[in-house]
């Protein structure tokens, strides 16, 4: 059978308003134009559709099957018309969004699976940077948004997006067991393992407790924080990473037999924020969906 998708369009509304005058009055048809395609249904699937009653009809057995198959069709159907849509509209210009190695890790990843399902429209440009490179890009229109540090002040406009604090993580049987908090230095003297060099986070860490620090030694680098945190669980060696970047199912909070533990690291510099950077005071609306759906990924578990 070949079904119009005016008619099940039409029927769709019969069925939710109880009635074939209100579903023309939405279809902008005549009564009996409206009437005759819904015979017209009614002889092409071989069996009444509807019960017409005094105050209005209501769908048979058959009816409402139809009409539940039928929205899905025409819920497919607009999303084919938008699809197809998509490639003959000029594309806007792709939303650049820079941020380092924890915000990269599950923020922004996370923002952009909701953002891009919910506006097809749109894409996006992610740029791993560090803070002050993720400033100056900002600052020069080069990027809309930015997931910055709060290490230094800016002119540009920022908002509080979440707590980015470091903690110091090992094996669940390991040198932590038996500590409540740990420094920077007491971690070094430990077998760690870490970023590249090259990856924002390592980059900020570095720079942040000094040259007079003691240098670890790093059993392996890895180039994401997924591997650094695995081969901490595994008993690799000690690792310094973002507090909210440890899935919760691996930690002593989260699991009856913890594979690995997290401490807070005592050094004042391990305290972080993460803000949200804008280019301009007066963004874009795809800046602005962009934003907020970052900051729903950002919220704490």
């Amino acid at each position: 059978m070949r079904y119009d998708l005016d008619d099940l369009r039409l029927f769709v509304h019969v069925v939710a308003e109880g009635s074939i005058t209100a579903g023309a009055g939405l279809m902008h048809l005549s009564l009996p134009s409206a009437s005759a395609r819904v015979r017209a249904l009614e002889g092409q699937a071989g069996v009444p559709l509807l019960i017409r009653e005094r105050r209005g009809v209501r769908p048979t057995p058959a009816g409402t099957t139809l009409a539940r198959h039928a929205r899905e069709v025409l819920a497919r159907t607009a999303q084919l018309d938008s699809a197809v849509a998509s490639y003959t509209a000029a594309r806007a210009r792709p939303l650049v969004i820079v941020a380092g190695t924890s915000g990269l890790h599950r923020v922004v990843p996370e923002a952009l699976a909701t953002f891009l399902r919910e506006y097809p429209e749109y894409d996006v440009t992610v740029s791993e940077q560090r803070t002050p490179q993720s400033l100056r890009m900002l600052a020069e229109g080069n990027a809309d948004l930015g997931v910055v540090v709060d290490e230094q002040p800016t002119d540009l406009f920022t908002e509080f997006l979440t707590d980015d604090s470091l903690v110091v993580i090992g094996s669940a049987d390991g040198i932590l067991a038996d500590r409540t908090a740990m420094t920077y230095a007491e971690a070094a003297e430990h077998p760690m393992v870490g970023l590249h060099p090259s990856t924002a986070l390592r980059r900020w860490i570095d720079k942040a407790h000094g040259p007079h620090a003691p240098v670890p030694r790093y059993r392996t680098l890895a180039p994401n924080l997924h591997t650094v945190i695995a081969l901490a669980a595994a008993g690799a060696g000690l690792a310094i990473v973002p507090r909210r970047t440890v899935d919760p199912a691996l930690s002593q909070a989260g699991r009856q037999t913890p594979l690995l533990v997290l401490r807070p690291l005592r050094d004042a510099w391990a305290t972080r924020r993460h803000l949200l950077c804008y280019s301009t005071r007066d963004p874009s609306p795809a800046t602005k969906a962009l934003a907020r759906h970052l900051h729903l990924a950002a919220k704490p578990d």
